[in-house]
């Protein structure tokens, strides 16, 4: 009923040994889930980050934007606990290139959403990565 192949089932959850079989035999990156969204971003809102890992380093794009107006990095940030794991997908997201500056359909960018939330080391590093409010 979700929709989901193996591919991005295994993304959400962070089954990296199912990830790691469908990504060596064709998994197609550009496919989306029900919301829109590749296997990248539930990983990062979920704090999978070595499923994030495995995906940034298959070329999964780091700045789809799924149907409810998120990338990864905003999820992350929006859904996450602002802890180290999801910091650690932050800054893994931010290293493969994702615009920081990339803002929901309410107009605010991870930075606003992170310092909203308290979550100050994130917002720390997205100031550091060019990161505006």
């Amino acid at each position: 009923d979700i929709g989901d192949s193996a591919y991005l089932y295994a993304g959400a959850e962070g089954l990296v040994e199912i990830l790691e079989l469908t990504l060596a035999n064709g998994a197609d990156l550009t496919a989306t889930n029900r919301f829109g969204g590749t296997a990248l971003i539930p990983a990062a809102e979920k704090g999978h980050p070595e499923a994030v890992r495995m995906l940034i380093a298959a070329g999964v794009a780091v700045d789809h934007i799924n149907n409810l107006g998120w990338t990864a990095l905003q999820e992350a940030v929006v859904l996450g606990d602002g802890g180290a794991v999801h910091l650690d997908i932050v800054g893994q997201l931010l290293a493969a290139g994702a615009d920081p500056n990339i803002a929901d359909r309410e107009g605010r960018t991870p930075l606003r959403n992170a310092e909203d939330r308290n979550q100050t080391a994130i917002a720390d590093l997205l100031r550091t990565s060019g990161g505006h409010r």
